[in-house]
């Protein structure tokens, strides 16, 4: 009897049980193993996979859901990874059709690589952005920008996920209130007694991945960049929108290179919601 193919094999709801066996898969295709994140997005989201016979995964994938409880608006999709010995097998298709089918009317966002555009256009994920990954070691100077920012504390989290839903556009409190456990630092900028951005700094291997970064304008997410940066010697490392060039300058005079671009792309939306002025870094792009 024939062996089925890998695309015929079922799927199934990963769960965080799952973390290591996600962070094998990303290590397989040459990905760092990530276990950090992998048990956010498996906390706050939806993991989908498909398992090997042989043991592992031969594929996964994860979407966060955003908006009211039971009827999402939006899910960011990321980390879909398929193991390298059952590559160009029609694998990441099946599950990302599965994905779609899943959706039902929600909206649908991703951060595309080069190698992974040309699925997502055939399945029908328009462009609609660009984020620049920069990373380095933060180099204190210049002008001091005059926003004060200060660690939050618990009674600030209601303030920023009243921000949050202003700027992302949709309700995310499920993923942002796991900020301060999963974060290493937490901090906001506030003017008269009212926060007009914040900012984290989470582990990520050996780096401090800056994100989410909303901010009222270009020198309150630099106040915000370095008031983390000052707390922590490991570098740092951020996915800045494009059309926010000023900020990626600032960064790369501070000492931050360039590791490459995303393409945004979304299905069943024109363009995201939300306001990018003031939406400067997503938490991470695999959740949107």
């Amino acid at each position: 009897m024939p062996t089925p193919s890998p695309a015929a094999w079922p799927i199934r709801r990963l769960t965080p049980r799952d973390r290591a066996a996600c962070a094998d898969l990303s290590e397989d295709r040459g990905w760092p193993r990530e276990e950090h994140k992998w048990g956010l997005l498996l906390a706050a989201g939806k993991g989908y996979g498909i398992d090997d016979p042989a043991g592992g995964l031969v594929s996964a994938c994860v979407v966060t859901e955003y908006g009211p409880h039971g009827r999402p608006e939006l899910g960011g999709i990321g980390m879909v990874l398929v193991a390298e010995r059952h590559a160009r097998r029609g694998v990441g298709r099946r599950l990302m059709r599965h994905v779609l089918d899943a959706a039902g009317t929600a909206a649908l966002t991703l951060y595309a690589t080069a190698h992974g555009r040309p699925l997502y256009e055939e399945l029908g994920f328009k462009v609609v952005g660009r984020s620049e990954q920069v990373h380095g070691r933060f180099t204190p100077g210049g002008p001091r920008p005059g926003t004060g920012v200060r660690p939050a504390t618990a009674e600030d989290l209601m303030s920023i996920l009243r921000l949050d839903e202003e700027v992302f556009g949709t309700d995310r409190t499920h993923v942002i209130a796991r900020l301060p456990a999963f974060a290493d630092l937490l901090h906001v900028a506030e003017e008269g007694g009212r926060i007009v951005g914040y900012a984290a700094a989470w582990p990520n291997m050996d780096t401090h991945v800056v994100g989410p970064l909303i901010a009222r304008d270009t020198r309150t997410a630099q106040a915000l960049i370095t008031s983390l940066a000052a707390r922590t010697n490991r570098p740092l490392r951020t996915d800045v929108d494009v059309r926010h060039e000023e900020l990626l300058s600032w960064l790369r005079e501070r000492g931050l290179t360039s590791g490459g671009e995303n393409t945004v792309m979304a299905y069943g939306v024109p363009d995201l919601p939300g306001d990018w002025t003031r939406r400067f870094a997503p938490l991470t792009v695999a959740a949107g």
